[in-house]
């Protein structure tokens, strides 16, 4: 029973590999602000609970899916109570990072697993709260200037050049990363699967 990815996210991708998973990779091809206008005011939580559930449904209901699980992820960065995705240009990075510098916020990651065969499907949230350190302003311009923080939630990220400017982490590390291992094992369960099964022979 081999895994499909409906995420394009590098990140993602490597998590799954690094873990012995090699998925099925479909774009889901869902707009995103649509769904976000038509749902209204939601939590941060609620908020990409519901962009992972509409990516996987897209995906899982292309012909030809066969048995795959579909799995779709969707996060997003909360500070200060406000909520941070992609920031797109350098200058809402920086103005960002100059904010976040020194506190902490919480990332959330939703999860939607989904079995196209029975049309069962399985959802988490995981919150995990991320810890920057008192870095100068010459040191946000510089990773900026990289471009990396331009396209990822909360214009961070652990496993990259923002690394070293992450002091502490609340919870799953992974589920920074893009996705959590640990509750992608308990939603295969719930849907009756077993981790083993996911695993590339």
């Amino acid at each position: 029973m081999p895994l499909t990815l409906a995420s394009t996210s590098p990140s993602r991708l490597q998590l799954l590999r690094m873990a012995g998973i090699d998925p099925i990779v479909i774009a889901p091809e869902v707009d995103e602000e649509a769904v976000a206008e038509a749902a209204g005011e939601l939590s941060p939580g609620d908020y990409v609970q519901l962009l992972a559930t509409s990516k996987a449904r897209a995906v899982a209901a292309k012909e030809g899916i066969g048995t795959t699980l579909v799995l779709g992820c969707d996060s997003a960065f909360e500070f200060d109570g406000d909520v941070y995705g992609k920031p797109g240009t350098p200058d809402v990075a920086l103005e960002r990072w100059l904010h976040m510098r020194g506190r902490a916020g919480v990332l959330h990651t939703g999860h939607c697993l989904i079995d196209p065969a029975t049309g069962m499907q399985a959802t988490r949230v995981v919150s995990t709260e991320v810890e920057f350190a008192e870095v100068t302003e010459a040191e946000v311009q510089w990773y900026v200037s990289t471009g990396e923080p331009l396209n990822v939630a909360g214009a961070f990220t652990l496993e990259g050049l923002a690394a070293p400017f992450i002091t502490r982490v609340v919870g799953d590390p992974h589920a920074v990363v893009g996705l959590s291992l640990a509750t992608l094992r308990e939603l295969a369960i719930e849907l009756g699967s077993r981790w083993s099964a996911l695993i590339a022979k």
